[in-house]
């Protein structure tokens, strides 16, 4: 149902829940669509807003902020001397770009165009990053960074936020092992540069489940259900559907399949069980060529491996990857390899893998400094070349702009901050 909402002296506030399409009709001649349903509340004519924030969102000042900015230069410059460019898109892009995602946890913020095409805040960075690709001509191959927020409705009491900032690179044109191996070798030299030691390196193949179910000869539905159950870890259904292949020469490893993830070494002993499987070979081979690379560069970290999950996007084709710490659950960084991607805005296929930091997870792995006082410039008008002179050669200054000496006072005092007072010198 369509409900306008005429905004009068004062303003409209808005909060997003699930539903139809409902249009906001800010002026006479202006309208907002948005997808969902949403509850408006007209507030008063003084012009006062809801002094609260929409649900999952916060903001960051001062040293906090300081901090993230510190983070984001940091990974750009890293980024920068591997001889990646800058490339940005735009927060807002049509939700075609975005039918790829696995969005199983989450939402996109959904509005409507004046031509009334869906417009989604974007959710993710990799997907636009494909459709520049496709879209605009560039030669390859092409090494990409990027750096933003990406919006995402999450579900209730979540624990998270619905604004996140990323921070990544993205590959493309590169088939080999090389490309995934430059994106580890980056996130793994990000998170030492920002002192995060001992990470934890998941790694896991988008195809390996399914090319195992392919050769169980089972009918496509009990295939599907099966990987969906060990996806689940529903083992009480994971094992009925199992049963039939018990003497199986698969017999052994179905038995141990949903909890094939942990130390890598281990993991591989029991894949060592599977039978013979030509295209389970290279993916294999890539994963321990893989984890033998990080063990040489990164011998203080530590490499598991996951095979009993779903890939963490329905557009990875190849390896995936994921950074942890001991101290949270929440991943550092994230990537994989998705040679099939750019096929959804073009016909050629294009090999590409990429990673993103997530900034607000390191941001929270960083002790934030004291937030020191800053030392306030006092001066008259006349004197405002002397003051910006002095502000440059002293740190962590600022000018006071109050026209009163002892409100300068005041301020540095309730600032514990020291007071430069340049009138002094002037007779």
């Amino acid at each position: 149902m369509t409900r306008y909402w005429q905004r009068k002296a004062g303003y409209c506030e808005v909060a997003a829940n699930w539903g139809g399409t409902t249009t906001f009709k800010a002026s006479s001649k202006t309208e907002y669509s948005f997808r969902g349903l949403f509850l408006f509340k007209e507030l008063g004519s003084d012009g006062m807003k809801n002094k609260n924030l929409p649900s999952g969102t916060r903001d960051e000042l001062g040293v906090q902020a300081e901090v993230k900015e510190s983070i984001e230069n940091k990974l750009f410059k890293s980024f920068r001397n591997r001889g990646f460019r800058k490339l940005t898109t735009p927060v807002l892009e049509y939700s075609d770009v975005f039918q790829p995602l696995n969005a199983d946890n989450y939402r996109p913020y959904q509005l409507l165009d004046d031509q009334g095409e869906p417009l989604v805040l974007r959710p993710d960075l990799t997907l636009p990053v494909a459709r520049v690709m496709a879209t605009t001509g560039v030669d390859l191959p092409v090494k990409w960074y990027y750096g933003g927020d990406v919006f995402r409705v999450k579900k209730q009491l979540s624990g998270s936020y619905n604004q996140l900032t990323q921070a990544g690179i993205e590959i493309v044109g590169y088939r080999g092992l090389k490309a995934d191996w430059e994106c580890l070798d980056v996130a793994l030299s990000g998170c030492r540069e920002m002192t995060i030691k001992n990470v934890t390196v998941e790694l896991s193949h988008a195809k390996f489940v399914a090319v195992v179910v392919d050769q169980l000869g089972l009918p496509e539905t009990t295939g599907d259900s099966l990987k969906q159950a060990l996806f689940n870890k529903d083992l009480s259904k994971f094992d009925s559907l199992i049963a039939p292949l018990k003497q199986s020469d698969f017999g052994d490893f179905l038995q141990e399949w949903p909890w094939l993830f942990g130390d890598f070494d281990q993991v591989m002993k029991v894949v060592d069980r599977l039978p013979e499987i030509p295209a389970l070979q290279p993916i294999i081979s890539d994963l321990q060529s893989t984890a033998q690379f990080i063990n040489e560069m990164y011998p203080d970290d530590t490499v598991t491996v996951d095979l009993s999950i779903s890939s963490p996007q329905q557009y990875y084709t190849g390896m995936a990857f994921r950074g942890f710490t001991e101290q949270s659950a929440d991943y550092l960084f994230s990537g994989g390899r998705y040679d099939d991607l750019l096929t959804n805005f073009q016909k050629v296929k294009t090999s590409a893998v990429g990673v993103a930091f997530d900034v607000d997870s390191l941001v929270e792995r960083t002790a934030l400094p004291a937030d020191t006082p800053q030392s306030l410039i006092f001066f008259n008008d006349d004197q405002w070349e002397a003051a910006v002179e002095m502000l440059a050669k002293t740190p962590n200054s600022t000018l006071c702009l109050t026209d009163d000496r002892e409100a300068a006072k005041r301020l540095a005092a309730g600032n514990g901050s020291q007071l430069i007072d340049l009138t002094k010198q002037v007779k």
